[in-house]
């Protein structure tokens, strides 16, 4: 499993200062920021896994952080920092999509312990994949090809077949553009823009037609609007 990246939001120097030290040594890398408005940013990035947000903070507040991650980003884990530790407070943060909620002040080892809860779920390792089906054809994933009866054939490129494995592994959900250009691309793609997902889905899906462009079959790749892509029905694993 890849070093998980996690986004520290804290206008308070020496809180954020000691929260990025202690992720430091537990293994994550780390991003800071003092403010609502670089938090946005840095938050909304390409790679982050989790994000610590406090509700404080100037330039924009920290629940409307959170407002607008949610519309960008809905499934990044939020952990939400706040001196505010009434009830009401803790139930209007959850409602809008906080994973969790920790009332200062409170300790590095409980917030660790409750940042690698969250990464336990969210980041699972993708499982192994070598076959797929799709129709009446096969996709080997390690020979990067798709196979026809009658010989027809197609090649794979390294990054179509990977993207393709990440969202069969992933078959359950719709997985977001900019989770795959995360996964498949991977950190540190600065200038990667999501089009570039959008050009290899449609080369896959060309693809993964049958070879007379016949059959009526579903999409073996299917857009989910507003949010990204997921396996389709014409895909089965370990055929």
């Amino acid at each position: 499993m890849p070093k998980a990246r996690i986004v520290v939001v804290e206008d308070e120097a020496a809180i954020r200062r000691g929260l990025s030290d202690a992720l430091r040594l537990s293994g994550y890398e780390v991003t800071e920021a003092p403010d609502g408005g670089a938090g946005l940013r840095e938050a909304a990035a390409a790679g982050v896994d989790l994000v610590l947000l406090d509700i404080m903070l100037p330039r924009r507040d920290g629940l409307e952080v959170l407002s607008e991650l949610r519309r960008t980003n809905p499934t990044r884990p939020v952990i939400l920092l706040t001196a505010r530790g009434s009830e009401d407070d803790r139930v209007r943060g959850l409602k809008m999509g906080a994973d969790d909620y920790v009332v200062k002040p409170f300790s590095a080892k409980e917030l660790i312990a409750r940042v690698e809860a969250i990464l336990r779920r969210t980041m699972r390792a993708v499982p192994e994949v070598h076959l797929v089906g799709v129709g009446c054809g096969t996709i080997d994933l390690d020979r990067r090809e798709v196979r026809w009866p009658g010989g027809g054939r197609a090649d794979l490129s390294e990054t179509e077949a990977a993207l393709l494995k990440y969202l069969v592994s992933n078959r359950e959900r719709a997985v977001s553009r900019e989770e795959l250009l995360s996964r498949v691309w991977g950190i540190g793609t600065a200038g990667l823009e999501t089009r570039a997902v959008d050009m290899h889905v449609a080369r896959l899906r060309a693809k993964l037609k049958t070879p007379d462009g016949g059959g009526d079959q579903p999409d073996a790749i299917v857009t989910v609007r507003a949010h990204g892509y997921m396996a389709g029905p014409a895909l089965s694993v370990g055929r």
